[in-house]
C-alpha cells in the first residue's frame, strides 16, 4: 500500500488529468477508437511503474492468437495484476472486475477507458447478462482478462481454488483459452516497501475450442489451474 499511495501523490497532476481524460471518453466514447483508448490506458501504467520502480518481465507473447477474440485466465496477487498484464499486451484489451471493488476512485475510470465489465456477485441475473455480454464481445473480437480465483487476499504466488463458473466466458463463445501466470506481483502493492520490484507475466500456449469442447467447466478450470501451476513451480525452482 505505501507504494500506491508514494505513487499517486509523486503522479498527482497526472493522475487527476487522467481521471478527467477518462471520463470524458466515456461519455464520449464515440469519439475514440479502442486503440487510442488502450494507448492512454498503457501510458498511464507506464507512468505509474516508472514512479513507482516497477519492472515486469513478458514471456510468451508469441503465444497469444494473432487473430479473433480471446479470454486470458490468470492467477490472482493483488492490484497490479490487470496492470502487468496490460504492460505486456501490445494489442486492446479489457477486464472484467468485481462490481464493488470497481467503484474505488482510480479502478473506476480505469474500467470506463478500457471499456471493461462489471461483474455484480450478488445478483445472480446480473451476473448472467454479464458473461453473456462478454462472450458476445469476445466473439466480435475482444481480449478480455479474469481472475478466476476471484479475491486475491493472502493469494502471493499460491494458487487458490479456480471457480469454474468463470470458464464460461470462453465456453459461450468457443474461443481460445489463454492462461496467464503472474509472478510476485503482489509485492507491488502487498508489502510496505518502495524498493525496486520486479515482478513477471508469462504468456501460455492458447487452448482452442477443439482441445476443451467436451470438457465441462469443472474440468477446464482444473486444466488450466494445472498449467499456471506448473510455469510458477517451474520458476520457483529456477530461483532456488
Amino acid at each position: 500500500m505505501l507504494r500506491l499511495v508514494y505513487v499517486i501523490f509523486i503522479s498527482l497532476p497526472f493522475v487527476v488529468y487522467y481521471i478527467g481524460k477518462a471520463h470524458y471518453i466515456a461519455r464520449h466514447r464515440e469519439r475514440y477508437s479502442e486503440e487510442e483508448c488502450y494507448r492512454l490506458a498503457r501510458k498511464c501504467i507506464g507512468i505509474m511503474m516508472r514512479n513507482g520502480r516497477i519492472r515486469t518481465e513478458a514471456y510468451g507473447m508469441e503465444h497469444l492468437p494473432q487473430e479473433g477474440g480471446y479470454v486470458m485466465y490468470s492467477n490472482h496477487q493483488g492490484k497490479y495484476d490487470t496492470l502487468g498484464i496490460m504492460s505486456a499486451h501490445q494489442k486492446p484489451c479489457t477486464i472484467v472486475m468485481d462490481a464493488y471493488r470497481s467503484q474505488l476512485p482510480i479502478a473506476d475510470p480505469f474500467i470506463d477507458l478500457v471499456n471493461g465489465s462489471r461483474l455484480d456477485k450478488t445478483d445472480m441475473r446480473s451476473q448472467l447478462r454479464t458473461i453473456l455480454k462478454i462472450a458476445d464481445e469476445v466473439k466480435n473480437g475482444r481480449r478480455y482478462i479474469v481472475f478466476p480465483e476471484g479475491g486475491y487476499d493472502h493469494n502471493r504466488n499460491d494458487l487458490q481454488e479456480f471457480k469454474p463458473g468463470a470458464f464460461k466466458c470462453a465456453t459461450r463463445s468457443g474461443a481460445p483459452i489463454v492462461p496467464v501466470a503472474i509472478i510476485d506481483s503482489y509485492k507491488v502493492f502487498g508489502v510496505n516497501s518502495l524498493r525496486r520490484v520486479k515482478t513477471q507475466v508469462h504468456f501460455l500456449p492458447p487452448i482452442f475450442f477443439e482441445e476443451y469442447r467436451d470438457m465441462n467447466t469443472q474440468e477446464i478450470a482444473r486444466m488450466v489451474k494445472e498449467r499456471i501451476a506448473a510455469v510458477i513451480a517451474r520458476q520457483r525452482k529456477a530461483e532456488t
